[in-house]
């Protein structure tokens, strides 16, 4: 009979932003528990804790192809909730004119990046900003002036920009492509200005990865909604930290135990949106195996 050896990488699983996001939607459903309550779009990029809160009746409207301002229109009235990635002032703006009650679940990360950058744009800079087209948290801050150039790779980098420029990104960007890009901007642009706005979140979960390497892990499980920015990057940074399987999941039915005929070290880790209870499943189900997977049970997931 196979058994594996478990590694819990440390830390894994929700950060602060989330947390604070979570409990700010459900103190708002306690306080008003007769209000109709949106969320304008994923409160956080796992589906389990949409499901999870929709149990509280706090509906999330969501749609990839819309920006923030435009799903907007689709909330006439009650309580709307800002997701822990940001908001533009725009969407701010026109939620009070359609006289909406605004609860702002953005994370301080979020807010102080947003903060920064609008400090720079009134001193003047140019602002390159590297992260994710349609991610909500880039979005809320691209959208916001026609002095931000989102930069995605190295090919997005404008030329000719006479004015300073003040260089900065997303929160939840991997520690690499981050470097790289930044590289490549001293280049063209040597004095330009830099901020890495990674959080300390992020930074210490992808270190956490990078610090496997040369430790005999031959499989990395990397549990998160694949929507998650950062739950891809932890994946990412496996491959960088050269562990020879790398395995995304959303939840334990999707583990096939067929991928793992080669594996016996298993380090698991999980995304910063990503349930606890989600991931205990996966190692409980492996540190037991064989065994019968278990339930995944919507209402205990928060």
């Amino acid at each position: 009979m196979k058994t594996f050896e478990i590694i819990k990488v440390d830390p894994q699983g929700y950060c602060g932003g989330v947390l604070q996001a979570i409990a700010i939607a459900k103190k708002t459903r306690l306080e008003n528990p007769d209000s109709r309550i949106t969320i304008l779009g994923n409160l956080v990029h796992n589906q389990y804790v949409k499901k999870a809160l929709s149990y509280d009746k706090l509906d999330t409207i969501e749609d990839k192809s819309k920006t923030r301002l435009e799903l907007l229109d689709q909330i006439e009235e009650g309580i709307v909730i800002f997701t822990a990635h940001g908001i533009s002032q725009d969407v701010r703006q026109k939620a009070l004119n359609k006289g909406l009650k605004i609860i702002d679940a953005s994370c301080p990360f979020v807010l102080q990046t947003q903060k920064i950058i609008q400090q720079k744009l009134s001193e003047g800079f140019v602002i390159f900003y590297i992260g994710k087209y349609r991610h909500p948290e880039a979005e809320a801050i691209y959208s916001t002036s026609n002095k931000i150039y989102l930069i995605e790779k190295e090919e997005d980098i404008p030329n000719g920009i006479q004015e300073p420029i003040f260089v900065t990104n997303q929160t939840t960007m991997s520690i690499f492509d981050i470097q790289f890009l930044f590289d490549a901007i001293k280049q063209a642009y040597p004095e330009a200005e830099f901020h890495d706005e990674i959080c300390n979140a992020t930074r210490i979960r992808q270190q956490a990865i990078l610090d496997l390497k040369n430790q005999n892990i031959d499989t990395l499980i990397v549990v998160g909604d694949p929507s998650s920015n950062n739950t891809k990057q932890l994946a990412n940074i496996g491959k960088k930290a050269e562990i020879k399987q790398v395995i995304r999941i959303n939840d334990v039915n999707e583990l096939n135990v067929d991928d793992l005929h080669e594996a016996w070290r298993i380090a698991i880790t999980s995304g910063a949106s990503t349930p606890t209870y989600l991931t205990n499943q996966v190692i409980e189900y492996l540190e037991n195996y064989p065994c019968q997977k278990p339930e995944i049970k919507i209402q205990d997931i928060l």
